[in-house]
């Protein structure tokens, strides 16, 4: 029996998708943003921001103004052409819009639900 042989792993020989792939995979919520949650540089982070602190939800950030490997890198990793882009359990959720959209439709809520992730919309 013969085991068919793929070729290299585009994310295994690619340090940037290495580090991103690692990132998504140990944060539940993962944001890769313009500026950081406190200090945000861009108005489309600043309101995925605010969106996932209105759930509070527990997430961590990748700031890309800092890193111009990891800012080409993310747009390559998820073939997602904009930045913000917030990942959940693994899984490109979506930039700006997608998130404003479905937090006010209350899908992002049930998507946190479904994936496990904690969280409880401020009173």
């Amino acid at each position: 029996m013969t085991l068919l042989q793929e070729g290299p792993d585009p994310m295994s020989d690619n340090p940037v998708f290495a580090r991103i792939q690692s990132e998504i995979t140990d944060n539940a919520v993962m944001l890769y943003m313009k500026g950081t949650a406190l200090f945000p540089q861009c108005g489309f982070s600043a309101r995925v921001v605010q969106i996932l602190s209105h759930l509070n939800v527990p997430f961590r950030t990748a700031n890309v103004l800092e890193d111009a490997e990891l800012r080409d890198g993310i747009k390559q990793f998820s073939n997602w052409p904009t930045i913000p882009q917030l990942y959940v359990k693994g899984e490109l959720v979506g930039g700006c819009d997608i998130v404003t959209e479905m937090f006010q439709s209350g899908e992002l809520e049930s998507l946190l639900e479904e994936k496990g992730v904690p969280h409880q919309a401020a009173a």
